[in-house]
């Protein structure tokens, strides 16, 4: 589990097709500190490190599955490509943003972006199949980020990102087009489908 707080940028380092896609990514994390088999999240995505260690900087391997990489984003990875990343909650964590499985639901796309003073208002156009797990003043996890939800139109909804927001994450680099993880809250799967049953 996650928490939507970012709390490192990695970059991809290296991506290698062996039957699953191997990453390695770059961080600003202590690899001694990263036991094998540890969860990360990476972009919102939940994976499992498989190897890590320090060379000219540190690093950790991850292998993603074939089903991960059609739901998620990470076809776009490429070297170089800056990613979120979160270290799993431990209990007792602070618990400063909204409770995150890392199992990306779909892909959202960002269809329009414009400053409103310091903040970038984003928007975003979310698979219908999704869209009516998004409401108003709600969460969501985007790449990652727990974030709220300003308003909803349809299948598309927006988001505001404070200037702590943009550089403490790879928010900065957003452009319009690209393609977001997407993790609806997990309350709202849980009221849709409670409703669904008394149907």
């Amino acid at each position: 589990m996650f928490t939507g707080i970012i709390t490192d940028i990695g970059s991809v380092r290296e991506l290698e097709k062996r039957g699953d896609l191997r990453a390695r990514i770059a961080t600003s994390y202590d690899p001694e500190g990263i036991d094998i088999g540890a969860s990360i999240a990476c972009d919102g995505v939940c994976l499992t490190v498989i190897d890590r260690g320090r060379d000219d900087s540190a690093w950790f391997d991850v292998e993603i599955s074939q089903e991960s990489v059609s739901k998620t984003n990470v076809s776009d990875w490429q070297d170089g490509s800056r990613i979120n990343l979160e270290r799993a909650l431990k209990v007792g964590d602070e618990l400063g943003g909204h409770i995150v499985s890392g199992h990306v639901d779909g892909v959202a796309t960002v269809t329009a972006m414009h400053d409103e003073g310091d903040s970038t208002r984003v928007r975003f156009e979310a698979p219908e199949e999704l869209a009516k797990f998004i409401a108003p003043k709600g969460s969501v996890a985007l790449n990652g980020t727990s974030l709220t939800v300003n308003e909803v139109e349809g299948s598309c909804f927006g988001v505001n990102f404070i200037p702590h927001t943009k550089s403490a994450t790879n928010w900065g680099d957003t452009k319009v087009g690209d393609r977001i993880n997407l993790e609806i809250d997990t309350l709202a799967r849980y009221v849709a489908r409670l409703q669904d049953w008394g149907k």
